[in-house]
């Protein structure tokens, strides 16, 4: 391999990326200075209020939603590594959008850094409606189907978001394949500044998989950078057009 090729692979933002996210106690400076505690968060939400919403949605009365989302603390921990992995616990305020924002958390932590946030979600459980009247998290009801665009949400959005995707249609025979995700991305598109990002999390399949090989070259395609469940593209590499998959 040629010296200038090793070079170009080390200077890879992508890599880059790959090894900051997978090494972070190389990276503990900015983590300690932006340190994001759980429990400052934790103890910002109206205690009794919470309590409330669990006695009401707990074993008893599970409702229509997994009572997981009740335990506040490991939902408020695993929702600051993805505030830190897209790295909003540090830098300008920013307009970030939630697709599928469930119960709120990842938005409430937004919230508390100071950026401006918004979820779009289903209003199918009312254990989600009453966690994220508490939380302060503005949203709009919305059903995300194959081939329909997007509402009107107001001002662009530095980031958007999806995490543990269900909207494509998650373990059906009707999954989502580069047609629909060329039509979806297409439209969010239009609701990211041209400096802004979209960021998916994508579910398993049955067979144990996030997507197919011709998948994950569609997302390679249009410029993702792909970290096992992880897809992100940027508002500039969606506006170019799509490149070749690469031979296998």
């Amino acid at each position: 391999m040629r010296l200038t090729h090793k070079i170009k692979k080390l200077v890879d933002p992508r890599l880059l990326t790959s090894v900051r996210r997978h090494t972070g106690r190389f990276f503990l400076t900015r983590r300690f200075v932006f340190r994001v505690d759980p429990e400052r968060i934790i103890a910002s939400v109206n205690r009794r209020e919470f309590e409330t919403i669990q006695r009401r949605h707990g074993i008893e009365n599970p409702g229509d939603a997994p009572e997981k989302y009740l335990a506040i603390h490991p939902w408020v921990e695993r929702n600051i590594r993805r505030v830190r992995d897209l790295e909003l616990d540090f830098g300008f305020r920013k307009r970030v959008l939630d697709i599928g924002c469930g119960a709120g958390y990842f938005l409430y932590i937004c919230k508390w850094l100071g950026h401006d946030v918004l979820g779009l979600d289903l209003d199918e459980s009312p254990m989600f409606t009453d966690i994220t009247k508490l939380l302060g998290i503005p949203r709009v009801i919305w059903r995300i189907e194959r081939h329909v665009a997007l509402p009107d949400l107001g001002e662009k959005f530095d980031v958007i978001t999806a995490h543990m995707i269900c909207f494509n249609a998650h373990k059906t025979e009707h999954v989502w394949g580069p047609a629909e995700w060329e039509f979806f991305l297409a439209d969010v598109l239009r609701h990211l500044h041209p400096t802004g990002r979209i960021h998916l999390e994508l579910n398993r399949e049955f067979d144990g998989t996030w997507y197919t090989l011709e998948l994950r070259d569609y997302f390679a395609s249009r410029g993702a950078e792909i970290d096992r469940h992880r897809v992100t593209l940027t508002a500039a590499r969606l506006a170019r057009p799509a490149t070749a998959p690469a031979s296998r």
